[in-house]
C-alpha cells in the first residue's frame, strides 16, 4: 500500500495539475508495492501510468499561455476548428506537409538513430493564401 506522504504527494500534484511529477509519485508508489514481492500490482501500475501517459499526450492541445492578473486580459488565446482534411492541396503538397507532421510527432525516434526532425519551414504562395 502507498505510504501517506506518496498519497499527499499524488493529490497535491494532481490538483496543480503537475503531470510529470504525479507520474513520478506513481511510479514511485508502483517500486513501492514491487519491493514487497506484489509483482502483478506494480506492473499493473506501471502499465497504467504507461497508458496514462499515452492518453494524455494524444488527448488534448496544451494551452501555450495562462496569463494570471493584468495580463490575463492582454492576450486571447483561441484554438482553431480547422483539420488538415478540410485543406485543399495538391497531392504532392499533402505528401510533403503530411511527411513534415509525420517528423514532429516522431521527433523522439528520429533523435533516438541520430538523426533530427526539420526546424524550419517556410510556406509560401500568393498574397492571401496565408
Amino acid at each position: 500500500m502507498a505510504t501517506a506522504d506518496q498519497l499527499k504527494a499524488l493529490l497535491l500534484s494532481h490538483a496543480e495539475g503537475d503531470d510529470q511529477r504525479f507520474y513520478s509519485v506513481a511510479m514511485q508508489v508502483a517500486a513501492h508495492e514491487a519491493r514487497p514481492g506484489h509483482h502483478n500490482l506494480a506492473g499493473k501500475l506501471r502499465d497504467l501510468i504507461d497508458e496514462a501517459k499515452k492518453r494524455r499526450v494524444m488527448s488534448s492541445p496544451v494551452p501555450i499561455s495562462q496569463p494570471r492578473g493584468e495580463l490575463g486580459s492582454l492576450l486571447d488565446v483561441t484554438y482553431p476548428n480547422s483539420h488538415m482534411q478540410d485543406l485543399v492541396l495538391s497531392p504532392t503538397l499533402d505528401n510533403q506537409l503530411h511527411r513534415i507532421l509525420r517528423e514532429q510527432l516522431r521527433a523522439s525516434d528520429l533523435l533516438a538513430h541520430g538523426l533530427s526532425p526539420r526546424r524550419k519551414f517556410l510556406p509560401v504562395g500568393p498574397p492571401g493564401n496565408g
